[in-house]
């Protein structure tokens, strides 16, 4: 199982970064790149038309600004493509997101929030989990262990007038 990782500046990479460590934690094997939908077209065309053959089994797309890149990348690929809005400093993501979000009938891209780096790799690993039932144990128990925290919280916090 393998996640491709794309982003379309090393600016991103902070961002990206979250993806990563959460991909680390599940144990998925996962490749970062950086490859612009507009500065290297011909680059992104040849990941996303390559990506099935290398093994990989969804692409996590991030990008600010414009953010083509997860709709370029999925009118090439038949690979299920998350986009990962990142926050420009321009529209503080609004643009990204809706750039990514906007996509036409045929070519979808499921879509996180602007800088939602850890729901992009909980959401390819959801997509995985339908292949490999290991991940759907590691997944529950993630959500099991988020549960017992916020109770835990909740107790240590709570106020009663």
């Amino acid at each position: 199982m393998k996640v491709g990782i794309v982003m379309g500046s090393k600016s991103d990479y902070p961002v990206v970064e979250r993806a990563e460590r959460v991909l680390d934690a599940f144990d998925v094997e996962y490749e970062t790149r950086i490859i612009s939908a507009h500065r290297t077209p011909s680059v992104a065309e040849e990941f996303a038309c390559g990506a099935e053959e290398n093994g990989v089994e969804t692409i996590i797309a991030a990008a600010g600004k414009a953010a083509h890149l997860a709709g370029v990348l999925a009118a090439y690929t038949v690979v299920p493509v998350i986009g990962l809005p990142i926050k420009s400093s321009t529209l503080d993501g609004l643009d990204s997101l809706l750039s990514i979000v906007q996509m036409p009938k045929g070519i979808p891209v499921a879509t996180v929030a602007i800088d939602g780096a850890e729901n992009a790799a909980l959401l390819a690993i959801q997509i995985l989990s339908l292949r490999y039932g290991e991940l759907r144990g590691k997944m529950r128990a993630y959500k099991e262990n988020m549960e017992r925290e916020v109770i835990r919280t909740d107790a240590e916090f709570r106020r009663e007038i």
